[in-house]
Order: C-alpha cells, then structure tokens, then sequence
C-alpha cells in the first residue's frame, strides 16, 4: 500500500513540492551560515517526493528554536501555508484524505526542519 500511495502521490504533486523544497534550500546554501538549513531542506525534499511509510520526530533544544524562528521567516511560513492549502483541498474528498493527512505532516515540518529526522 505504501508503494501504490507513493506512485499516486508522486504523480498528483509530489514532485512540484519537493522541487520547491529543494529550491529554497538552493537558496539557504547560498550563504556559509544558511547551509545547515539548505541540507535539512534536501532532506525535507525526500520525504516530500515518497512520504508514505515514513513518519518524522522532532527533538531540538534552543539553537533549534532560534533557528526555526528564522526559518520560518525566510521560507519556512510560505511552504507551511502551502502545504495546509492543498492538505485542506484533498481532505474534501473521502479518497483524498490520506494525501491531505501527508501534507499536513509535511507543513508542520514546514514550520520546525531543524531538530527534525525522519523515520
């Protein structure tokens, strides 16, 4: 079942928002300092392409905190907003709610990547 979510997903967006992950994390990675961000969006941006079967734990202590909050203000609200849309979209139909369920999962990693791993 993971599989077939994975391929439906895929098809029906999954790319178009890993793609956009991996942009802003193009863009962290071009300063020395937004790096660490910059690789947590690529991570974030493989769970985005096959999120099925996969779930996310969050541990951080305040350096995540900190961080988060810049995160947020330079990216990170405007995948989140994203992500709540189209999960809000897919949960209209009784067949889509598993895909609105992922993108959930996925804006609350839009609001917290770092300090976040993926299971």
């Amino acid at each position: 079942m993971k599989l077939l979510g994975n391929i439906i997903w895929f098809l029906f967006g999954g790319f178009i928002g890993a793609l956009m992950w991996a942009i802003i994390g193009l863009l962290w990675c071009c300063t020395v300092v937004g790096i660490p961000i910059g690789v947590q969006c690529f991570k974030a941006a493989g769970l985005v392409l096959w999120p099925f079967g996969k779930e996310v734990e969050y541990d951080g202590g305040t350096v995540s905190f900190l961080v988060n909050i810049l995160w947020i203000i330079f990216g990170g609200l405007e995948l989140a907003m994203l992500h709540l849309v189209i999960g809000g979209i897919y949960c209209i139909t009784v067949v889509g709610i598993p895909f609105g369920l992922q993108h959930f999962k996925m804006a609350k990693l839009a609001f917290m990547p770092v300090g976040a791993r993926v299971v």
